[in-house]
């Protein structure tokens, strides 16, 4: 006990005499712009793809009950990242261009996933299943080849006690492409809707056509975002400006891998890395098994084409909190942000299976899981990422997809199966049990270490 003190003691006396940490909000919120291209590509991804699949495989072989199999087909991306995604991650750590570690893979995965997307649209109006799935499986090699380096560029040129509130401006901007996203489905000239047998059908009032609009829009404003980074980061130069601060991020870290023997975990660390990971797993199942299916079951059970408005909703309450959410896990600590935030959730799929139409109480509910997704995302993976050294950021940003992605794997067939025997039915109250699993998981968590922070940490203003 007394040497756990006196750690805490010394990092702070060290802190003090030595210039504040500041958190440079301009580069965090350009370096977002990666993560926007991926979260505005997987909403149109996996909003649309579903009922594509569902239209084309009912046209091809008649009425059936096909959830399970569209389950298997969207669990596919995720399947193909438990595999690249640590390949692509330890690639990236071992990198070293004029251009640094992550922005060679940003650069050829975005641009070739900007490329490839909008065939997967073109082929479903060309009548071409095979083209469709083809298209989808090329796309989700490329997005694997830049997901994990462009996320761990936050963590490499940030120092650990500043990254809960980086990640808050990370995924403010991310959201921003999945607000994007939601606006380009609910503009778009066109609508899926339903017939009197529930089959999902383009409304005969739009034109086919109409379809390919968020697909391409979705793909300039990728090339955009790329151009973006590339004129901004020049991450070479920003690690070498940032090497001292990063330094003494490591004397803060919460985690005692700084003063373990090249950088190994202890007993203790490991234990928590295992918790975060199993929790993390159960509420990605959750979490994904509702986005996957959203739009489904809105159609089919609730009666409603109005799909895009919650999950739009659902968004911009995340965008509006993941700021906040960064400040309050500066002042209770991450564990506590995260346990409020799976709290939330768990409440608003309980509610949620009491829907029967699509009315103002589920348009709340999606507010309210925003709020707590983004407590939970805010807090989580700089907990993952305080487990590695300056050496190991692409590994253990890697660690942190691969839980979600093995989640994101299995879920929509569980939930796929559950839904064709249940008539969906089993929609909420499985996202509500697979979140109540990662409470009572994360709720074994335990700070290791505390360091005091308040005096060495400023925000600089974002228009600096």
């Amino acid at each position: 006990m007394s040497e756990k003190k006196s750690v805490s003691e010394d990092s702070s006396k060290v802190t003090k005499s030595l210039s504040p940490l500041k958190l440079n909000n301009k580069r965090t919120f350009l370096i977002g712009t990666a993560f926007f291209s991926i979260t505005l590509l997987w909403y149109v991804y996996n909003t649309q793809c579903p009922l594509i699949l569902e239209k084309m495989l009912t046209e091809a072989y008649g009425d059936g009950d096909y959830k399970t199999l569209i389950g298997v087909i969207m669990a596919m991306d995720n399947i193909f990242a438990i595999i690249m995604l640590p390949i692509f991650g330890h690639l990236s750590d071992k990198t070293h261009t004029k251009l640094g570690r992550r922005m060679p893979y940003i650069i050829v995965g975005m641009l070739a996933s900007l490329v490839i997307f909008p065939f997967i649209i073109l082929c479903y109006l060309w009548g071409s299943l095979v083209g469709v799935m083809v298209s989808m499986g090329l796309l989700i090699l490329f997005m694997m080849l830049y997901r994990a380096p462009s996320v761990a560029l936050m963590p490499d040129v940030t120092p650990k006690p500043l990254r809960s509130k980086a990640n808050g401006i990370i995924n403010f901007v991310g959201y921003i492409g999945g607000i994007f996203g939601g606006l380009l489905l609910m503009l778009a000239p066109f609508k899926f809707n339903v017939d009197s047998t529930t089959s999902v059908i383009i409304d005969p009032t739009t034109g086919a056509s109409g379809l390919a609009w968020p697909f391409v829009i979705t793909s300039v404003l990728m090339l955009i975002a790329l151009g973006i980074l590339y004129f901004n980061i020049k991450e070479n130069k920003i690690e070498k400006e940032m090497k001292d601060d990063m330094d003494r991020g490591e004397e803060l870290s919460e985690t005692s891998v700084g003063e373990t023997k090249d950088g190994r975990l202890t007993k203790a660390d490991k234990r928590n890395l295992i918790l975060i990971i199993a929790a993390e797993f159960f509420w990605f199942m959750g979490f994904n098994g509702v986005n996957t299916f959203w739009s489904t079951y809105c159609l089919e059970n609730l009666g409603s084409d109005n799909y895009a408005i919650p999950s739009t909703l659902l968004i911009a309450s995340s965008l509006a909190t993941f700021i906040p959410a960064g400040i309050l896990a500066e002042k209770i600590g991450r564990k506590w942000t995260i346990i409020i935030g799976i709290v939330i959730c768990t409440l608003g799929f309980v509610t949620g299976i009491f829907f029967t139409e699509l009315t103002i109480l589920a348009y709340i509910v999606f507010i309210f899981v925003g709020i707590g997704w983004a407590f939970i995302n805010v807090a989580s993976f700089p907990m993952i990422v305080e487990f590695a050294t300056k050496k190991t950021v692409g590994k253990f940003t890697s660690v942190y997809y691969m839980a979600s992605m093995v989640a994101q794997s299995v879920t929509p067939i569980l939930i796929g199966r559950f839904m064709d025997v249940t008539n969906n039915t089993a929609f909420f109250p499985y996202a509500a049990s697979c979140f109540g699993v990662a409470l009572i998981i994360f709720l074994f968590v335990k700070n290791n270490k505390k360091t005091i922070i308040s005096e060495t940490v400023i925000i600089e203003p974002i228009a600096e």
